[in-house]
């Protein structure tokens, strides 16, 4: 059995579709009831409480561990997670963890994140780190304004970054998963180009085939709205990397394709799959 963590998230859900299809008993963990796939297991839990993910680890070979972004804070304390899986008999983990660990070190989020990855290293355990940059999902954070006003509202409109669709870390994840050729690895996931908070709204414009207007925010407005869903060091050490992304934030990575064996999807690609969502 393999336990999939943040199950209705937008790297859970295809990630779970994909190891049903596998053949693979899947549980699907997330705070909240939810429709999962057929023959799918659902279980509760909340990861900031790890004892609370004891019975869906029961008897699992394989976990996928994704931290919401509450267990990004310094205080919180996501690597016992690793502990408690161990001592369940999980005897391999793939973690999501982020390009800012590489990037961005010293970021308060990114050393709460390395030290994840450090206990996962000295676990005992298999082990595989996917490590995306920016996702390219993090454009719903626009649809109710795409929705409503056709307009999309970001700071650093011409910065862009090769963001990566969430379909693809599933998929990497889970040949990360059945695949021990991938244990003990780190992967950097990252879309095929650079593109623009604008470049992005001209792509929604697109599929939609409508005129949708892009409003720059300034860092201010745009840090205000992040911490309403997100701790103040991961909302910072985001800003800091959309603002001025340094070379290695830049660079396309071949880890996609190495493990998929096909290029990674463009951000136009997964507008036309989300498209709905603006409409």
């Amino acid at each position: 059995m393999i336990v999939v963590t943040g199950a209705t998230g937008n790297v859970g859900r295809p990630l779970t579709q994909a190891l049903a299809e596998a053949g693979e008993q899947v549980t699907a963990v997330s705070r909240h009831a939810v429709a999962v796939p057929d023959g799918v297991r659902h279980m509760p839990a909340d990861l900031a409480d790890p004892t609370s993910l004891t019975s869906a680890l029961d008897g699992a070979k394989a976990l996928f561990l994704l931290l919401s972004g509450d267990l990004h804070a310094p205080d919180a304390r996501p690597a016992d997670i690793i502990g408690l899986a161990a001592a369940s008999g999980v005897r391999r983990i793939v973690l999501l963890s982020s390009q800012g660990v590489a990037t961005r070190p010293l970021g308060p989020s990114r050393v709460a994140m390395r030290s994840v990855e450090d206990a996962l290293r000295e676990s005992g355990l298999d082990w595989a780190v996917l490590r995306p940059g920016g996702f390219a999902s993090n454009a719903l954070a626009w649809a109710q304004s795409v929705r409503t006003q056709r307009t999309v509202a970001a700071p650093f409109g011409d910065v862009g970054v090769p963001v990566v669709d969430p379909a693809d870390i599933a998929a990497v994840a889970a040949a990360c998963l059945l695949n021990e050729r991938h244990n003990d690895q780190v992967f950097e996931l990252t879309g095929p180009q650079v593109i623009t908070p604008r470049q992005q709204t001209a792509a929604i414009a697109a599929a939609l085939g409508a005129p949708v207007r892009f409003h720059e925010l300034t860092r201010g407005e745009a840090r205000a709205a992040m911490i309403r869903f997100v701790p103040v060091e991961l909302a910072d050490d985001t800003l800091d990397i959309i603002a001025a992304p340094n070379p290695a934030e830049l660079r396309i990575s071949p880890d996609v394709e190495r493990v998929l064996g096909r290029a990674p999807r463009p951000f136009s690609s997964w507008v036309d799959r989300s498209i709905a969502a603006f409409r």
